[in-house]
């Protein structure tokens, strides 16, 4: 599926790292800050969750929550949460179901092998739950500055 700016943003459950069921409607009247990112603890995804962690005042003044989402599990999660202090939700989105409802999960191309895999990929959200903005070119080291710009 691809999704455009201006349409509407696909609903969805999955549970965060405690277990808590989250939707999409929970951010209801809220602007989000909704971003896929391949694994926890390697370099790019750390890099990225460190930078909004780092910026969380400023997104916030600008009105934005964040929520990420992996296909890592519950576990990996609160992991990554505890040892980088992350002050968000992280999805578990194992079984990929959120991933292919926004179409980040894709082939992939590292080192001349080709593979399926979460295409790093934020999604800013409205207060009525539409498709704002899409980033696609990530800048891990200063994702913040492409959303707030």
């Amino acid at each position: 599926m691809t999704l455009n700016i201006g349409d509407k943003a696909p609903n969805f459950e999955g549970k965060n790292q405690d277990g808590k069921v989250i939707t999409l409607t929970d951010y209801k009247g809220k602007k989000l800050v909704m971003f896929f990112y391949p694994k926890d603890n390697t370099p790019g995804c750390t890099e990225e969750a460190c930078n909004l962690r780092d910026n969380i005042g400023a997104l916030h003044k600008a009105g934005f929550e964040i929520l990420g989402i992996s296909s890592d599990d519950e576990k990996s999660h609160t992991k990554f949460i505890k040892k980088h202090t992350l002050p968000f939700d992280l999805i578990a989105d194992t079984h990929k179901i959120i991933h292919e409802a926004y179409g980040v999960w894709g082939e992939k191309l590292m080192f001349g092998r080709k593979y399926m895999g979460t295409l790093r990929t934020t999604f800013l959200i409205d207060e009525k739950g539409k498709i704002s903005d899409i980033i696609k070119k990530v800048n891990t080291k200063d994702h913040t500055s492409q959303i707030i710009s």
